[in-house]
């Protein structure tokens, strides 16, 4: 049987080659799996998704062909992507044909916070200057005009959908949960993290890493490190390496 597939989503208008460092950072016992929603890298041409529930509909089949002959996944998603895995996991438990070993959520406020940095439906430069403000963090890719140009589409689509996102709040789920954020994070603190803990009805850990909202895109391999020891946690201490 094929090692966990650690399911990934990336932050607002990001893609998968966010994660492609991982690849070669993650334990034996962890393949790496980033999820591609429309409107980047390989689905540029299609329009971008803005809301949530639409995310996980496009999101799922490409996890459910993905995670054949796997032990399960491991959902992880960073900012939006925190409430994406989410939804996802919530999705996939009801649905019972795809087993969830955990969900992983960073730099996000639990699923009932207000997700609003008011950035919907300002000019180009005052968006990204909310946004910039608001994370701590701005692409290069940003400040050069043709690239801006296409990138902004995806980013400010990403940005209404977690400002439209509203949790049901009545999910709860039976895996554990890990809830990571940077300890310099401004955006997210420690108590807006431990509200991950009313999702799950078993193990609940929360961990700080060095660096701000973003500390992730600089250094993953801490990151990856706490994933995998999450999972060895809840699962057999020889499975990982299987």
């Amino acid at each position: 049987m094929k090692p966990t597939l650690l399911v990934s989503f990336p932050h607002a208008g990001a893609g998968p080659s966010f994660f492609a460092q991982w690849w070669n950072l993650a334990s034996p016992g962890l393949d790496v799996a980033p999820v591609g929603l429309p409107g980047r890298e390989k689905r540029f041409a299609e329009p971008p998704l803005e809301y949530v529930s639409d995310a996980v509909d496009d999101a799922l089949p490409q996890i459910r062909a993905q995670a054949g002959g796997y032990r399960g996944v491991c959902l992880f998603g960073h900012s939006l992507g925190a409430v994406l895995a989410y939804e996802t996991a919530c999705r996939l438990r009801a649905d019972a044909d795809v087993p969830v070993m955990g969900l992983v959520v960073s730099g996000s406020a639990g699923p009932a916070h207000r997700h609003d940095l008011g950035a919907t439906g300002l000019s180009d430069d005052a968006f990204l200057a909310t946004v910039e403000r608001a994370t701590g963090y701005r692409h290069e890719a940003l400040d050069e005009p043709e690239l801006r140009e296409l990138l902004l589409p995806a980013l400010r689509a990403d940005i209404a959908m977690h400002e439209r996102y509203r949790s049901s709040g009545t999910t709860v789920l039976d895996v554990p949960v890990l809830a990571v954020r940077g300890a310099e994070d401004h955006l997210i603190d420690a108590e807006m993290l431990g509200q991950w803990q009313e999702v799950t009805t078993t193990r609940f850990d929360t961990r700080s890493l060095p660096g701000g909202h973003m500390y992730l895109a600089d250094s993953p391999g801490p990151l990856l490190r706490l994933i995998c020891d999450s999972l060895e946690r809840a699962l057999p201490s020889d499975s990982l390496r299987e």
